[in-house]
């Protein structure tokens, strides 16, 4: 089984920051997506729709964490909480 490092380093992987625009800009790991918490029910297709390993990132782990388990209850498998964006960051190669 990969570790979230492999995981995060994985060319399909797609990165999710589930923390809000402001807090996105203010730092982010590259090529991420921003999309709050408060959307993620709003994106569900989206989510459905992504083909690699999604890992979900936060400023701590735990609004990532709330986004992954409401998304693996509507049916979203390959979602990976990632915690904070910064420790993201530091598996990133």
């Amino acid at each position: 089984m990969e570790n979230l490092k492999e995981i995060i380093n994985r060319s399909d992987a797609v990165i999710i920051d589930v923390r809000t625009p402001e807090e996105f800009e203010s730092g982010h790991v590259e090529n991420s997506i921003n999309i709050p918490l408060d959307k993620v029910p709003d994106s569900l297709e989206r989510f459905r729709n992504l083909k690699g390993p999604v890992v979900l990132c936060c400023r701590s782990g735990q609004r990532s964490e709330q986004a992954l388990k409401w998304l693996r209850e509507q049916g979203v498998g390959n979602l990976y909480n990632g915690g904070g964006y910064t420790d993201v960051l530091i598996h990133r190669i």
